[in-house]
């Protein structure tokens, strides 16, 4: 299987069957993640090297304003899509298999978590992975340490507090904290 018959299963929700050829291809594509995340998180680096391992990770050029502080980790790469004037700050980690894409002028605070990927609740199919993508919209601000879970949508302008663990869609221009986080308020109010 090719990556971007991977990329067509995963964007199309396709559960990937541990031991199957989108599966080896899946940790193949891994591997090489891996590789370049170490490169990235190995030494210092000027914002260009650092913007041109980030297309190298993605696959896709990355505009020259965004913004990326390692240590970064990404555990797939390809399916990482990431818009203008994007800051992305120290001890992030993306599981992006399932899909993330990142509105322009959005900051994501340190050590967050965005993870892409369920695994089955039946025991005998526990090791298959079912993707779901997350969605930040445009101007978001994830506090430090905010989780993101599979299948979420940040609307644009909404806020997650600190600490934050995000289970379910947030609407525009929202407040949302807390484990589950829930809106608090809206943005003007």
């Amino acid at each position: 299987m090719t990556l971007a018959d991977l990329l067509a299963a995963l964007e199309a929700g396709d559960t990937v069957t541990a031991g199957s050829p989108a599966h080896a291809t899946m940790i193949q594509t891994s591997e090489e993640a891996l590789r370049i995340c170490a490169e990235l998180n190995r030494k210092y680096d000027g914002p260009e090297r650092v913007r041109e391992l980030l297309g190298q990770l993605t696959g896709q050029a990355i505009d020259e304003s965004v913004t990326l502080f390692p240590p970064f980790t990404s555990d797939f790469g390809k399916n990482i899509t990431i818009g203008k004037r994007v800051f992305i700050n120290s001890g992030c980690r993306f599981q992006d298999q399932g899909g993330i894409t990142i509105g322009d002028d959005s900051l994501i605070g340190h050590n967050a978590v965005i993870a892409t990927l369920q695994h089955d609740i039946e025991p005998t199919r526990r090791a298959n992975v079912i993707p779901f993508p997350v969605i930040i919209g445009r101007n978001v601000w994830l506090g430090a340490n905010v989780t993101v879970l599979p299948g979420v949508t940040i609307g644009d302008d909404a806020v997650i507090g600190a600490g934050s663990v995000v289970t379910k869609r947030i609407p525009p221009r929202t407040i949302a904290v807390g484990s589950p986080a829930r809106v608090v308020r809206a943005i003007g109010e």
